[in-house]
């Protein structure tokens, strides 16, 4: 105890916080929590049970690493019960080299959630030559539970090997949606996406709607840093075009406010979460089912020991259950 007090003594001065720095999108209420677990237990979506409101955003395949990091990523899911995306399959579709890298519905269990992903050039593309199969066999081969579509315009445009969009993805993904029963889940990869989009996607009977929001990694700028000098020049400002989850939260909560027709009804926001508050406060204000989804934050930990990844999203659960405890949302 007597160190413990010479330790407060010794980090009070460097320990001020300025008051402009308090987090004001909650109101602490110290009087009303205590430190027993909180945790809500079991709870439906995506039609499988989760444990924990946190989805692991889709990352990576295709080499020995991304083998290691879906495996470890995989089994925190089991340990933890969240759910998972996996990165793009597009590699699988032209051989099955790296199908291990992908293959861990073993690992995550048959009672959580688990999505493969492809990208909507794709999904164009095998419309285009009536190969749609070739999607549903790789999901069934995967145990997925369904296809997660990316849709990334702005990253195509500013990658040198990029793919062409021939025509608006809602189009290509109405188009899919009626030639398949298969469960489809739509996101954006780091920009996000505006209202007129968001209501067209909420009245289609998708699964959920991911928001990949503008805020957490930002693909384009990461395609735009690969290109010439003058490229980043010309066309920096366009890598910090995008919407954030709190915009595209204020969405859907309009929608569902007004009673707007919808038939999705499950959110997963992500994009600029980079802490359990960030996710805490979203899913709080969601008016639909929702959690929340990281992406480099797991990526760090993923790489080496699971052990570090295993402290990692016990932390996260942990500040959670704190957060349901003491803190309230500011309306």
């Amino acid at each position: 105890m007597e160190q413990r007090k010479n330790d407060h003594i010794a980090l009070a001065f460097s320990s001020q916080v300025a008051s402009a720095l308090s987090d004001t999108r909650f109101i602490y209420e110290p009087m009303l929590g205590s430190h027993l677990k909180t945790s809500q237990g079991a709870f439906p979506f995506l039609g499988k049970t989760m444990r924990v409101p946190i989805w692991v955003s889709s990352m990576t395949g295709g080499s020995q690493e991304a083998r290691t990091i879906n495996r470890n990523l995989a089994r925190a899911c089991a340990e933890f019960g969240m759910g998972m995306g996996l990165g793009s399959c597009r590699i699988l579709l032209e051989n099955s080299n790296h199908f291990e890298d992908f293959n861990i519905r073993g690992i995550i269990g048959n009672d959580l959630p688990l999505y493969a992903n492809i990208g909507i050039v794709q999904v164009e593309e095998m419309l285009a030559d009536k190969s749609v199969e070739k999607l549903v066999d790789l999901v069934q081969r995967l145990h997925a539970d369904g296809l997660i579509i990316h849709v990334n315009p702005i990253q195509e445009w500013l990658q040198m090997e990029g793919d062409v969009l021939t025509q608006p993805p809602i189009d290509t993904i109405e188009a899919f949606l009626s030639l398949t029963k298969m469960k489809i889940i739509v996101k954006e990869v780091g920009q996000g996406m505006g209202p007129a989009s968001i209501h067209r996607l909420m009245n289609l009977p998708i699964e959920a709607l991911d928001f990949a929001a503008f805020g957490g990694t930002n693909f384009a700028k990461i395609e735009l840093s690969r290109s010439s000098i003058q490229n980043q020049e010309l066309y920096g400002p366009i890598a910090t075009l995008g919407h954030t989850s709190g915009e595209m939260l204020d969405t859907v909560n309009e929608m569902v406010a007004s009673r707007k027709p919808m038939v999705c009804r499950q959110l997963i926001i992500s994009g600029g979460i980079h802490s359990f508050l960030d996710g805490y406060y979203h899913i709080s204000k969601s008016l639909l089912p929702a959690i929340y989804g990281q992406a480099s934050a797991f990526l760090r930990f993923a790489r080496g020991d699971y052990r570090d990844l295993q402290s990692f999203v016990s932390g996260q659960i942990h500040g959670l259950e704190f957060s349901k405890a003491f803190l309230q949302i500011r309306k």
